[in-house]
């Protein structure tokens, strides 16, 4: 197959050529794209990290992604044919890089795939041809330097024939190889989109990589089904990708990527910091090139609106930091310095990609609070690795439990890697096997907490038994709409029937529809559903049926039978849906004054909007106060007084963003987007539903601030008859505080204060009556406790009731004054039944007996467990009934340990 009919004819060079000197990695990117856009392809901007409406993919890891739905003719574009260049993930699954950067001289956890993508408008001739002119004419690469490969054929899928008659014309025979799927087959996943494929290889003929692949070209033919069958594409299609860093390494006459200008800025900074110089010692070498490396994935994930966490994206974003931070110490970097990197990328990649210089200081302090936060977690789990590791080296196979190592990494977040070196310093083994039995024993936990109870969590698709235009949304203008048609219906079971009857539910698909479904944090409408039979069924939710098709409304038959191919009149329940209004546009006007209070560094990490509530999650390091809590409230009840006419236009989304419009993390755009502004105050790019004027939201209240993860704060708020009744629901509260205090309203807190004082004295009274209590009546010397002996050592046992940790750590120290020499064991039962422990060894026996040792055999007794420092260790249980027997055994215990 040939060019398509209307296909570009190749331009030839109207633009530089560069064979006099060795182009910088932004000339050779600035250089692919101005190629292809003279070739009559759009120059699309790159995605964002994280994939929007692809539940199947981690993050954005080829440059084809953002046009998947494209190449499935599920939607469609103003332009046949595009080039990008392309943010990209590889961290798991099949492209597993992370252990081998650093190691490895060319791999990385994120680099730049540039690519050119045809929609059906030309096919492998005119790629192939677009191939070789721009590296051999354009960037004057020597052809005898370059070699293809094509598909051989195999797995039922023939040869390749016209892609190899076509290099033919370029590349004599004996330089095209032919190759298996392994090779020449490329799909992004399991399914989707896939298709033979061509590579380009670069012969250096010297060094580790004597033939180099520089660019893949993909002819997208098929789409793979979940049983392994390929479909033919609507159009055959083009993707090609070529990686920014290993052509430029190629580009420039290096051997390794990191040697480029893409990372030697990086890697000086690094050496700046640490005072080292990189390529002086191999080792080091490795650190500074992990550090350089996951300095981009970091600064490009947290600028894409991803945050540390141990969840998902946040968990592999702090994977990648904490791995760098690590790498840092390896090089004597002891404070944090992965964010000095961001000022780096920013000044050399931020024209390319505007996002991090915009959100460079958002970044950098994502960055620190992680770096803190990592640091603390050394500070508390280090001593813990530390003290297993001197256990450790007491055994002679010199092991640490794969259990025990899970437990430092699941408290204490301690990385599995800092375990396992750290242990290696002492010639100490971590037993991974054992750590992997741990971690997977606590994922079938979760696993099993999660599930939903009496069925499986995966839903059956929607199954269209004729072909169904997708429905158009009419509800920005109207809430209720006649003579509808009813396309297609399921039963809950989503099985596709004809009819519903009274008291059954099930979904439906209409010609058009006013209902508004979930999007971008506002929930469904919900609503009526009536035919002209008199039926009536009650919309209660709506559901994606799939992309290009029309949204599915889930509904309850109250009265008669509702048939396929019905005409019928909805009606959007408009209290609710004037509710949601309300809320949605207070949320904007919320996100506005945030940025204005707080900074510019706030961004939207999620939303609900609902007809009795909002909930924004935002971008932010640390608790608001309430003075901060006050002015936000303020800021957006100045707007909602002034009634500002709410403004929504229709513009191109690259023209949008460029006129300030906030674009929303995890939320796909077209070429089109719908612009909301609240004139002079905020603008961004939203699909929801919104009131007319400012003015119509009423109240506001903000009713709770938290956090919800590193970095991401929550607020909740109230608009309209929500907040009114949250107002009412306040006073009568506080009306009841006042009574019952007997008070005005403005002493009653100094009232709240000095009950709160006087409890906390009487509370310290009853725990010093209770300790002297204990210490009272021994016998022949007046003591509530007793000595004895066990091992030739003095073991001092007291049983007490109602002590807190204070108090019980108080009669300890006393009563390990009292013995002068010897061990210390106290117990004491609480209101709650449970029962608490405490081991205190004077100083002259630490060497001797661990606190901490005898705690750990003494707790399991009465069910519990704990550990320590070896002069104090404190531990629970929940069986108070085998107290007697803990003291029983104690001196036993003792006598054991002291001899081992």
């Amino acid at each position: 197959m040939g060019v398509a009919a209307g296909a570009p004819g190749l331009a030839r060079p109207a633009y530089p050529t560069y064979n006099e000197r060795a182009m910088t990695s932004n000339e050779i990117r600035t250089s692919f794209l101005r190629f292809f856009e003279k070739n009559d392809h759009r120059v699309v901007p790159s995605s964002p990290l994280v994939p929007a409406d692809d539940p199947t993919l981690l993050f954005t890891n080829a440059g084809m992604n953002q046009f998947k739905d494209v190449f499935l003719g599920r939607e469609r574009r103003d332009y046949a044919s595009a080039a990008t260049s392309q943010k990209v993930m590889r961290v798991s699954g099949k492209h597993n890089d992370l252990d081998n950067v650093g190691p490895s001289l060319r791999h990385h956890t994120f680099f730049e795939m540039l690519g050119n993508f045809s929609f059906g408008y030309y096919f492998k001739a005119a790629a192939i041809e677009f191939a070789w002119t721009l590296l051999t004419d354009v960037w004057k690469m020597s052809p005898d330097r370059l070699v293809v490969s094509v598909f051989k054929g195999e797995h039922g899928i023939p040869r390749d024939a016209e892609a190899y008659d076509l290099w033919r014309k370029f590349v004599p025979s004996d330089r095209i190889l032919e190759l298996g799927a392994d090779d020449n087959f490329w799909q992004m996943g399991d399914t989707g989109p896939c298709g033979r494929c061509s590579e380009i290889y670069y012969v250096r003929g010297t060094g580790t990589d004597p033939e180099i692949e520089i660019w893949n070209n993909v002819f997208m033919e098929f789409e793979r089904s979940l049983d392994g069958t390929l479909t033919p594409l609507p159009a055959p299609s083009i993707d090609t990708g070529m990686g920014l860093e290993r052509i430029t390494a190629v580009m420039q006459r290096k051997d390794s990527n990191y040697d480029t200008d893409l990372f030697m800025p990086l890697l000086h900074r690094v050496g700046e910091l640490a005072g080292v110089t990189y390529g002086d010692d191999p080792e080091r070498d490795i650190s500074m090139r992990v550090v350089a490396d996951h300095a981009r994935s970091t600064t490009f994930l947290i600028a894409d609106g991803v945050i540390p966490s141990n969840e998902w994206r946040g968990y592999v974003l702090r994977k990648i930091m904490r791995r760098a931070m690590r790498h840092g110490k390896h090089l004597g970097l002891t404070g944090p310095f992965l964010h000095e990197m961001v000022a780096v990328l920013s000044r050399e990649m931020g024209d390319a990609y505007p996002e991090i210089r915009t959100n460079r200081e958002m970044v950098e302090r994502t960055i620190i609070a992680e770096e803190n936060r990592f640091d603390a977690v050394l500070t508390e789990g280090l001593p813990r690795l530390e003290a297993e590791i001197a256990h450790a080296l007491n055994r002679p196979s010199r092991v640490l439990a794969g259990a025990v190592a899970f437990r430092l990494y699941d408290t204490f977040g301690m990385p599995y890697d800092f375990i396992e070196d750290t242990a290696a310093t002492q010639d100490v083994r971590v037993d991974r096997d054992g750590f992997d039995r741990a971690m997977e024993t606590q994922r079938n936990r979760a696993r099993k907490g999660s599930a939903f109870v009496g069925g499986s969590t995966k839903e059956r698709p929607f199954v269209f038994e004729t072909e169904v235009e997708g429905d158009g949304f009419v509800g920005y203008d109207a809430t209720t709409r006649s003579g509808l048609s009813i396309t297609a219906m399921w039963n809950e079971a989503r099985e596709p029937v004809q009819t519903l009857r009274t008291g059954e539910t099930g979904f439906v698909t209409l010609s058009e529809t006013p209902f508004y479904l979930e999007a971008g944090g506002q929930v469904s409408d919900t609503g009526l559903l009536a035919n002209a039979s008199g039926a009536m069924a009650i919309v209660t939710g709506l559901l994606r049926t799939g992309p290009g098709t029309p949204r599915a409304h889930r509904l309850r038959v109250d009265k008669g039978a509702i048939h396929t191919r019905d005409i019928v009149t909805v009606d959007v329940d408009v209290e609710q849906r004037d509710a949601t209004r309300r809320h949605h546009t207070a949320t904007h006007l919320l996100h506005a004054a945030l940025r204005q209070a707080l900074g510019t560094h706030v961004k939207q990490a999620g939303s609900l909007v609902a007809p009795d509530r909002l909930r924004f999650d935002f971008v932010h390091y640390q608790p608001l106060t309430r003075d901060e809590l006050d002015q936000i409230e303020r800021i957006v009840y100045e707007q909602i007084l002034k009634n500002t006419t709410v403004v929504t236009t229709v513009r191109s989304t690259e023209e949008a963003i460029a006129a300030g419009a906030m674009a929303l993390f995890g939320e796909k755009y077209g070429d089109t987007v719908r612009v909301v502004a609240i004139p002079g105050f905020s603008l961004e790019l939203c699909g929801g539903t919104h009131v007319r004027a400012t003015g119509e939201i009423g109240l506001f209240v903000i009713v709770s601030e938290s956090g919800v993860a590193a970095g991401v704060r929550r607020i909740e708020a109230l608009t309209g008859m929500s907040a009114l009744a949250w107002v009412h629901q306040q006073r009568s509260s506080l009306h009841r505080l006042v009574s019952a205090l007997q008070v005005s309203e403005d002493q009653a807190s100094d009232a709240i204060e000095r009950l709160q004082a006087d409890v906390k004295r009487l509370g310290r009274e009853v725990s010093h009556l209770k300790t002297k209590l204990a210490m009272a009546g021994r016998s022949g010397e007046g003591g509530g406790y007793d000595v004895v002996e066990a091992g030739g050592v003095k073991l001092a046992r007291a049983r007490a009731t109602g002590l807190d940790k204070d108090a019980l750590r108080g009669l300890a120290d006393s009563m390990k004054a009292a013995i002068k020499s010897g061990v210390v064991l106290v117990t004491s039962t609480g209101d709650d039944n449970k029962v608490s422990i405490v081991v205190s060894v004077t100083p002259d026996l630490t060497k001797t007996i661990a606190a901490g040792r005898l705690v750990k055999e003494l707790a399991p007794i009465v069910g519990g467990g704990g550990g320590g420092r070896p002069d104090f260790a404190e531990a629970g249980g929940k069986d108070p009934s085998k107290i007697d027997t803990l003291h029983e055994q104690a001196p036993q215990t003792l006598a054991r340990l002291l001899q081992a």
